[in-house]
């Protein structure tokens, strides 16, 4: 089983590189992803629909936070700056805090991403719109 420091540091690295075998298998099979822009949707949904919407990431880890939530399931937290760029190439960068609720193996099971979406929204739909 991965320890939390050791999942994200897997999952920032197969999220910058695009890798979606490396990324879907640090979930859970029932998982479930929300995000600001996509909804909520299976990992195996969310994924290929940002990696399709990304021609480069560069990740940078700002914090880890470990603890549970209040039924008592493992929780991390993970402070990042993600150097996001369309497919156009017009940059689309944000500080970002992923919460990842861990399954009894040491998998995602729930990850929130949560960030503001003021500045990246306008660049995201346009990209999206052509």
């Amino acid at each position: 089983m991965l320890t939390p420091s050791d999942l994200v540091s897997r999952y920032l690295d197969a999220l910058e590189r695009s890798d979606l075998d490396a990324v879907l298998a640090l979930f859970a099979p029932d998982a479930v992803v929300h995000s600001p822009l996509y909804g909520e949707r299976p990992p195996a949904e969310f994924y290929p629909e940002l990696f399709a919407d990304t021609s480069a990431a560069k990740l940078t880890l700002h914090g880890v936070m470990e603890g549970r939530t209040r039924d008592g399931a493992p929780l991390v937290s993970f402070w990042f700056h993600f150097d996001w760029r369309l497919p156009s190439g017009v940059a689309a960068p944000f500080d970002v805090v992923d919460l990842a609720e861990l399954a009894e193996d040491g998998r995602i099971a729930a990850l929130r991403i949560l960030y503001d979406t003021v500045d990246v929204r306008p660049s995201f739909e346009a990209a999206r719109s052509r």
